[in-house]
């Protein structure tokens, strides 16, 4: 069984929308602005990229990064080269680019569950919250990558879904404090 991680950028308050710009919210590229880069904060992507054997991503993520990632070869050669998987109900075969390699529409979070019966690396899931919420509450998600900003961003798509569920308890794998303030924080969902 294949695991599935979804690695976001938020915000203290659970904010993941429009981390970083061009997506028309009001606070855009919140994760560049007045933080200082400090570069290993950032290792976790890297690490990430290397270690997944699949990309997965909702259809509004999808149509965001497929007229980008595939021209930042030096930036995403993993992601680029690796099996991409859009979750979509509206999306058709003809909406794809050809020019971002393999290519699959998922139907259903039950598609997703197949998917993870399958061979192969971590299935990486970017951005994508309504996605990422679904599939929390799905009880598919087993890992969570998070770089937590020193920020309160208020309004805007919220990491977390409010559906009425019973409690999950998350384990602390991994943690780690940047001098810019940046919380690295990965845990695994204890079932």
């Amino acid at each position: 069984m294949r695991t599935l991680i979804y690695t976001a950028f938020v915000s203290l308050d659970g904010v993941v929308e429009g981390p970083g710009g061009g997506e028309g919210y009001r606070n855009d590229g919140w994760t560049f602005q007045d933080i200082d880069f400090v570069p290993e904060a950032y290792e976790l992507k890297g690490r990430e990229q290397e270690e997944a054997g699949a990309l997965l991503l909702g259809r509004v993520s999808y149509q965001g990064f497929a007229p980008v990632w595939p021209t930042m070869t030096e930036e995403f050669p993993q992601y680029n080269a690796m099996p991409k998987y859009v979750v979509s109900t509206t999306l058709g075969e003809d909406d794809l680019v050809d020019n971002w390699g393999e290519t699959t529409i998922l139907r259903s979070l039950d598609d997703v569950a197949a998917l993870k019966q399958t061979e192969g690396g971590p299935i990486s899931v970017h951005g994508s919250a309504s996605l990422a919420r679904g599939l929390a509450d799905a009880g598919l998600i087993d890992r969570y990558h998070l770089l937590v900003f020193p920020v309160v961003l208020g309004a805007g798509k919220r990491m977390w879904s409010e559906t009425d569920k019973d409690k999950q308890m998350l384990r602390l794998v991994e943690t780690e404090s940047y001098a810019n303030g940046i919380q690295k924080l990965c845990y695994d969902v204890v079932r």
